[in-house]
């Protein structure tokens, strides 16, 4: 049995191996499963230091991270190499160089095809502004896993679920809304449905047909919740506790915004029916 807190679960300010010690502790195989963290950056390389040592410390011996970097200015890329060289190794620490900014939607189709082809069986998305919680990797992980389910969200508005303080109350009720105006438009029961944190199982990706995914920005995990509900495949929300950025700035802008908000009646008119029922038990 797996250790189960229904509090939110946050970074804060506490240190990497401490928020490490309180993450939950998975029993084998699960514990040795082979998951990989992807994880988009654009100069990150303030942050990176910090979710790399908080990931690597977690009871996750299998555990590996791999860096997309959009050419980051601020040399991330370089860092995380230098990362993986000299801390991790290349066998838990690996980088691809995009040769430009091309949107976080095609960052994560191109990390997640990678992660595959390098044959992860669980695939994280996860932001490397320390807004997700990296110690909520092993419960999502359990939850996965214990619940027989397709794909986990770490959520926001899931029971439990909350938000950083800092956030300014403008920034809260443009959150909720734009959730609302997705579930209602696009009819789906999820919670957070533009949450970015999310555990992924290798053949719901495929089912999905992740590499056909034709949004970009933060529209792309509108499409990804899309797919899966259309597939009649299972997802799970467990709560966590959503910090504000730590440095530098929010990737959010006015094109991102309105492709969001055009993003439902693209999917709703031309989204094919990708299929229906549970994909193949191979890495269950």
């Amino acid at each position: 049995m797996i250790q189960r807190d229904s509090r939110a679960i946050s970074v804060g300010d506490t240190p990497a191996g401490e928020r490490a010690a309180r993450a939950v502790r998975l029993p084998e195989p699960w514990a040795s499963a082979a998951i990989t963290v992807v994880m988009p950056t654009y100069n990150e390389s303030d942050n990176l230091p910090t979710i790399l040592g908080a990931l690597f410390a977690l009871p996750l011996p299998a555990l590996r991270v791999l860096v997309v970097d959009d050419n980051s200015p601020d040399g991330t890329g370089d860092l995380a190499e230098q990362l993986a060289r000299d801390e991790y190794g290349p066998d838990r620490l690996s980088v691809l160089h995009r040769p430009g900014k091309q949107g976080l939607g095609r960052a994560y189709v191109d990390g997640i095809g990678h992660a595959l082809d390098q044959g992860a069986d669980y695939v994280v998305q996860m932001d490397a502004d320390l807004s997700h919680p990296p110690e909520a990797v092993p419960q999502m992980l359990g939850t996965l896993l214990s619940t027989e389910a397709d794909v986990v969200i770490g959520s926001r508005y899931a029971t439990g679920g909350e938000l950083a303080e800092n956030w300014s109350l403008h920034r809260k009720a443009l959150s909720a809304w734009a959730n609302f105006y997705v579930r209602v438009l696009l009819r789906m029961r999820i919670r957070d449905v533009t949450a970015g944190f999310k555990i992924w199982r290798r053949q719901t990706l495929r089912s999905i047909d992740v590499a056909g995914i034709t949004s970009n920005g933060y529209a792309f995990q509108v499409e990804m919740n899309y797919r899966t509900v259309r597939c009649g495949l299972k997802i799970v929300e467990v709560p966590i506790r959503f910090e504000e950025r730590r440095d530098g700035h929010s990737k959010m802008n006015l094109g991102v915004q309105v492709e969001s908000a055009l993003m439902p009646f693209k999917l709703r008119r031309h989204l094919p029916r990708l299929g229906t029922g549970r994909p193949p038990t191979s890495n269950r």
